[in-house]
């Protein structure tokens, strides 16, 4: 369950990339908290600024103006950042090189751990990971990422995970490349994680739907900016932004259905 503890915390971020005319402000005042074990999904259409929150939060930018804070500190060494947040993206053939065995690559993502474990310790600690996602160690043996369908690949993120255990989980689009079969047990994976590791999981998405499912709060982001916030009830039934009412109007029949009811 969510508690008080201030995980993140941003005071008026503002992110503009290019200069002159061409400059674009992809987060425009923005100001939020993020708790510690909350599911916090930030929602909205292509070109929001939520993947650029999403890369704020992972330390991957830095703000042009307001400051995030992460555990109320700011974001000052990456490498130490990362050992406590960590990300699963859309696209899971981008994040594993094609030259190298899944395997190898998994052991490798140990590196960044705070305690490195002995070379024993560190295989059983990746066939841990791989039954935690359903993964037999000895289908995979040997094998490249292309060599694996794109479920299976997802499942890979998520083995990384269980073997790094972070403090907090940024999902952006995890789902998107799969069929509804996989994005269920998927789902059912990153709600295994959460509960094992007690982590935060910020969920990056397009879709209201999901983050009603999974949320403890919702941010609506809308032309950079949060432009509403709340628990899933008070979102998805007593809509306020008219962009929480047209991604809502999006979802044939739903939002109708929930209204009425």
């Amino acid at each position: 369950m969510p508690n008080d503890v201030n995980i993140f915390k941003g005071k008026n971020i503002t992110c503009i990339f290019g200069h002159g005319k061409k400059s674009v402000k992809a987060l425009d005042d923005v100001s939020f908290d993020i708790y510690d074990e909350e599911i916090v999904s930030v929602v909205g259409e292509s070109g929001c600024g939520k993947s650029v929150l999403a890369k704020l939060l992972l330390g991957l930018i830095k703000p042009t103006g307001g400051e995030l804070l992460y555990k109320n500190a700011p974001i000052k060494n990456q490498r130490l950042h990362w050992q406590e947040v960590q990300c699963v993206f859309q696209d899971p053939y981008s994040c594993f090189n094609q030259f190298f065995t899944i395997r190898s690559q998994l052991k490798a993502a140990a590196g960044i751990m705070k305690v490195k474990p002995s070379k024993k310790e560190l295989e059983k600690l990746v066939d841990e990971a791989l039954m935690a996602v359903n993964i037999i160690p000895s289908e995979i043996e040997g094998k490249y990422p292309f060599e694996l369908s794109g479920g299976q690949m997802q499942r890979m993120l998520l083995a990384r995970i269980f073997i790094l255990k972070p403090k907090v989980l940024i999902a952006d689009e995890p789902t998107s490349m799969v069929d509804a079969c996989v994005r269920a047990n998927i789902l059912d994976y990153l709600m295994k994680l959460k509960q094992e590791l007690k982590m935060t999981i910020v969920f990056i998405t397009h879709d209201i739907g999901l983050a009603y499912y999974v949320s403890d709060r919702i941010f609506i982001m809308s032309k950079g900016k949060i432009v509403e916030q709340g628990n899933p009830d008070d979102i998805v039934l007593r809509p306020k932004h008219e962009q929480t009412i047209k991604l809502l109007d999006d979802i044939p029949n739903v939002h109708k259905k929930w209204i009425d009811r």
